[in-house]
């Protein structure tokens, strides 16, 4: 996981490429029937959110304690999880944090660019954790290959 973090960091994040990101996923998720809600931030601005069919508003508020994650740690939310775990031990018993606001579960990965740092977040809740993850890797990856294909 700490390897996708330092591979996808993006040339730059503009408004364009949040909806460009955010329609991907979109796209993405309708194909796979996955009920999920979507949600895409540059500092605290929220610049995409989409809530498919089947998804609730319980997954808006697992958007909001998984993104306030990626927001205190830089770090992926599945990431920030499995280093607790590592330490055998869990992030709602030695986090410190209200677990009805932080939750280190799979789907918030942060949104880096060049020379800049973590900038915002990209956060999809509706489906098992490592799945939500891995969803927003995917869409992460393309939308850094069609920066990398519009540069070179």
């Amino acid at each position: 996981m700490e390897a996708q973090e330092a591979r996808l960091v993006l040339p730059r994040f503009t408004y364009e490429d949040a909806w460009t990101l955010g329609t991907l996923l979109v796209g993405m998720a309708r194909e796979r029937e996955a009920p999920v809600a979507i949600d895409i931030r540059r500092g605290p601005q929220q610049l995409f959110h989409c809530a498919l069919p089947g998804s609730s508003a319980d997954n808006d508020a697992w958007i909001d304690r998984k993104r306030r994650v990626v927001e205190r740690y830089g770090s992926s939310s599945f990431l920030v999880g499995a280093r607790f775990r590592a330490k055998g031990t869990t992030f709602e018993a030695s986090s410190r944090l209200d677990p009805d606001r932080y939750a280190a579960h799979g789907g918030s990965f942060p949104v880096a660019v060049e020379g800049v740092g973590v900038i915002g977040s990209v956060t999809v809740s509706g489906l098992p954790q490592a799945e939500d993850h891995a969803l927003v890797v995917e869409a992460l990856e393309r939308l850094l290959g069609s920066h990398t294909a519009a540069s070179g």
